[in-house]
Parts: structure tokens; sequence; C-alpha cells
């Protein structure tokens, strides 16, 4: 039986805001994702072959977090465009066998959204309980919980005499799944865009989904690491106000909702406390995918790589139908190019670090403008956009060395164009060994190995700078086994491996090259090999 497509897709985010102004105003639309579908697969070899988008937020939003805090969950915001330019791009999408997922966010709404508007204007008022309410004095919080974006998660709010919380910025009052109708309203919104034919969902914070009904107190956090604190400060363990137990049966009413249609997903931001609650949100009745921030958050160190892959195949094995999933770079944090940049090694560890991410058991998730290897734009302080520093991995997309990257034909993008005289599509559209033709070759290869994209996992023993595993898989000749081999150091490696033959390396001239039982790495070099039948 074939896997759901979600399991062997390669997916790719989209900062709309950010890919390709359409007409002219200086931020990116849905025409212009429309007008660059070819671009990222038109079913030839010279498309870049990915086979989803996600969309980052499109809903209407005053933008107070781009696009995170909605004002209007059935609605396009009209700097991106309207109801009938988004069907356009989704039939364009689809006839181009592209699927749509979009991001939904559930956890908060803008304290402009007509249901905060509501809830806030009386203690009386029928949607008063469709937010986190507690009436208080002015000087006294009802708990020591703390937003992620620094300082308290209570806002008060004078005219009713009540404190409202917020998990996020404070225009983001956070919605209370307590309350069926809230619930209600939600499945009403997922189906509305699932009627339209979106093929999923992103779940923005799907942990934070329920709060604790005695508002308890965080404990103080004795642990420093960076997984078992969401908010700047890093002050307390979160166990009151996320990652609650309850919070899986609100994904399950999601899910159900879900399974009303043919062929839907969900993938989560899930961030956990520990790995091992990641399983929990792959139950088979929950999110059939969510992020693992683990990965994204790894040094550039084969070891550190090595024990998040292998911990994640003893949390979510093959045999129980759980499936990773992985991604290096996304719109909340440094682009991982620029994370893990090296002087001259920095292009050299970009090749190895995605065929690492689209040969590791899961679906990988590619961020726009990776493939070209864009780095993180400097945005000086006047042009600065986002009020927690994000605006460095969201500058335009570089189609060419043109006015503003060819993103449009403004005078003003919406964020300052980054360096589109070296680094564009147009430059490397025709050179196979651009990073830009790495990427589609590397695409491809993955396409049409089966072992890579359905195979089971199994470390390799090899130097502890390596990162070597080899992917399995039953065929009609017996076994198709893959090997693959990442350097990270600067230097040279040698171990012993496996006989088979260089599908593809990130050194020129090495594929087809036979390999008889000793295997030579480059610095910083990677390569898949397939074994010898």
């Amino acid at each position: 039986m074939n896997p759901p497509w979600w399991q062997t897709a390669v997916f790719y985010q989209i900062y709309p805001r950010s890919f390709a102004d359409s007409n002219g105003d200086g931020i990116g639309d849905l025409d212009g994702i429309t007008a660059h579908l070819d671009y990222l697969n038109d079913g030839t070899d010279r498309s870049l072959g990915i086979d989803a988008i996600w969309l980052s937020p499109i809903n209407p939003s005053p933008l107070k977090d781009w696009g995170y805090d909605v004002s209007d969950y059935c609605g396009i915001h009209p700097e991106l465009g309207d109801l009938p330019s988004f069907d356009r791009m989704l039939a364009e999408a689809h006839r181009r066998k592209i699927r749509i997922i979009l991001d939904l966010v559930p956890n908060h709404t803008s304290d402009q959204h007509p249901w905060f508007v509501e809830s806030r204007s009386s203690r009386r008022n029928p949607k008063r309980d469709w937010y986190i309410w507690v009436a208080g004095e002015p000087d006294r919080p009802p708990n020591n919980w703390l937003s992620s974006f620094g300082g308290p998660a209570w806002e008060y709010d004078p005219a009713t005499a009540s404190w409202y919380m917020h998990s996020f910025l404070k225009e983001q009052p956070d919605l209370n799944y307590r309350n069926p109708e809230v619930v209600e309203a939600m499945h009403a919104a997922i189906a509305f865009w699932l009627d339209r034919g979106v093929d999923g969902f992103r779940v923005d914070v799907i942990s934070y989904l329920m709060k604790d009904a005695a508002l308890r107190d965080n404990p103080p956090l004795t642990d420093s690491n960076i997984f078992t604190r969401r908010d700047p400060q890093g002050l307390q363990l979160h166990l009151y106000d996320q990652e609650l137990p309850e919070a899986h049966d609100v994904i399950r009413g999601f899910r159900r909702v879900l399974d009303r249609y043919r062929d839907r997903m969900m993938v989560g931001e899930v961030w956990v406390r520990e790995q091992k609650a990641l399983a929990a949100f792959l139950r088979p009745d929950q999110i059939q995918l969510a992020f693992n921030f683990r990965f994204f958050m790894c040094p550039w160190e084969a070891a550190a790589f090595r024990n998040v892959i292998e911990e994640t195949e003893d949390i979510l094995p093959l045999k129980s139908g759980a499936w990773p999933t992985y991604t290096l770079s996304n719109h909340d944090f440094s682009r991982h190019i620029s994370r893990y940049q090296s002087g001259d090694e920095t292009e050299a560890r970009a090749r190895a670090a995605i065929v690492m991410l689209l040969t590791v058991r899961g679906t990988p998730f590619l961020y726009y403008g990776e493939e070209i290897g864009m780095r993180d734009g400097n945005v000086p302080f006047f042009a600065a956009r986002d009020k927690v520093g994000r605006d460095h991995c969201r500058t335009p997309m570089q189609w060419s060395a043109g006015k503003n990257g060819g993103f449009s034909v403004s005078d003003h993008p919406w964020l300052p164009v980054g360096d589109c005289a070296t680094i564009n599509v147009e430059r490397q559209r025709d050179d196979d060994r651009s990073m830009l033709g790495f990427y589609r070759r590397l695409i491809r290869l993955r396409k049409k190995t089966p072992a890579l994209l359905e195979g089971s996992y199994r470390a390799i023993p090899a130097p502890g700078d390596c990162l070597v595993f080899c992917r399995e898989r039953p065929d009609e000749k017996g076994i198709q086994s893959v090997m693959v081999a990442i350097n990270f150091s600067g230097a040279e490696r040698r171990f012993d491996s496996p006989k088979g033959t260089i599908l593809l390396s990130t050194i020129e001239g090495r594929e087809g090259e036979s390999i008889g039982g000793s295997l030579r790495l480059a610095a910083n070099e990677a390569v898949i090999v397939e074994s010898s039948r």
C-alpha cells in the first residue's frame, strides 16, 4: 500500500509578503505566488520539484504579529489578495500537482477580532467566556505566567476591571477552549478552508491550546535547556499554560473535521518539554506530522544531529506509524546557512545540511530562498517591522540582480532586499552546479529512490564528526539499501563502508564513482551511495 502523500512530499514554506509582488505595492501577494508556481514545480527537471506549499498566515490581521494575530479566520488580508485570487492560486497549484496547506492560528486571535471586541465590551457579554478573563485589581495579575515574547502573560483591561491572558503579544488574547462554542467556531473555520479545497494546515503553537483551569503558578525553571522554555527570560517551567493533557482532546476534534475530507493533513508546531512527548501528538487520531525542533536547534556537530535523529527513531519507530518531520529554517529563526556559516566553508556546509534533511527518514520542509543560498538579511533599525526582531529571516525572495531582486518594482519594498547581486534565481537557473541546481538534483534523486522515501533508518559506525546512516526498503530485487555519509568537519575523513556507487555528492565529479569498502569524504562533503546488491 502506498504511503500517504504527506510522508513522501517535499514541503516548501512561503512567507507570502516576501515571495513575489504582483501589483507593485512593495508587498508580496497571492498572485505573485501563482506567477511563480512553475519555478516550484512545472513537472520538468528545470523546476525545483517540490510537492506542497505551506503558506504563512494570509488571513486579515492588524499585523501586530504579521498575520499571527488573526482578525477573520475566513478571509484574506487585502494586501495579499482576496478569495478569488486565493482560489486561482489553489487551482493553478493543484493543476501542477502542488498541494497547499495554510497556517491555522487557533490558540489566540487579534484583539481586533470581532469575538474579542464583544468579549471585552462587558462582563456579561455572551462572548466573555470565549477568552480567558479574570476579574481583579490592576496591580495583581492572576498568576505568574509569562508571555513567550517577554513580560507577564496578562493584560489589565480597566473598562471591565479584569485581566485577560495572552501567550504572546498583548494584542493576541488567548481563546478559551474550555468553552464548546469556541471549539465549534474553530471547527467551522477549518471546514471553511477544507471546503475550498486546501490540503491541510500547519497548526500554530498547537501544544498551547489549553490552560490550567485553576490558573496555578508555574514553578521556577531549574533546567536551562532551551527546549524547556519558550519565553525570553526562561524563568519558568510551563506546566500550567502549555502542553496540558486536555489539549489532545481539542486536537482530536480538529482531526475529526479533517477526516470528513479525503487526503487532508495537519503538521503541528509542537514545543515539548521532553522529546518523548512528541509521540503523544502523533497518535492516529491527532496530527499526522509534528516539527522536530530539537533537530532544528542543533549546532553544526555530527553528534548533536545523530543524537536527535536516533532519539526520534526510538520515540517514533517505523512500525508505530508515527512519522518524523524535519526542517532547518523557518520564519521565526535565523536561516540555517547563516546559523552554520563558517567563512569559505559556508556553502559546503549548506549543501551537506540539505543532503541530511532530504535523506533522513521523515518529511522535509524547506524555507523559501534556501534553495539559492539566501542568507539572513541586513535590516537596519529604521526599516525594522517585527516587534521581536525576526525581519532578518523574512526578507524578499531574490529572483534576479535587478531592482529589489526582481521581487517588486516598488521603490519601497516592505523589507529591504538582501544580496541579490550575487545570490538570485536568474543567475543559478541554468547552472546545474549552483545551489539551486544541487537542490533540484537532490529532490529528483529522492523522488526516484524508494528507500529514501519509505525506508527504515539504521546508523552506521563512523568517525565521531561524521553522520552516516543507511535507508533500506524491500523491493522486487530484494532490499534497496542507500547509505548517506556527511562529514561535519573541515578535514578529510575515511572509514570502512559497504560497497556501492555514489549517486550524488556535494563535491563535483564523484557521481558514478565505485566504493570498494572504504569511503573517503572531503571536508564538509556529503554523499549518497547505493549499496551493491
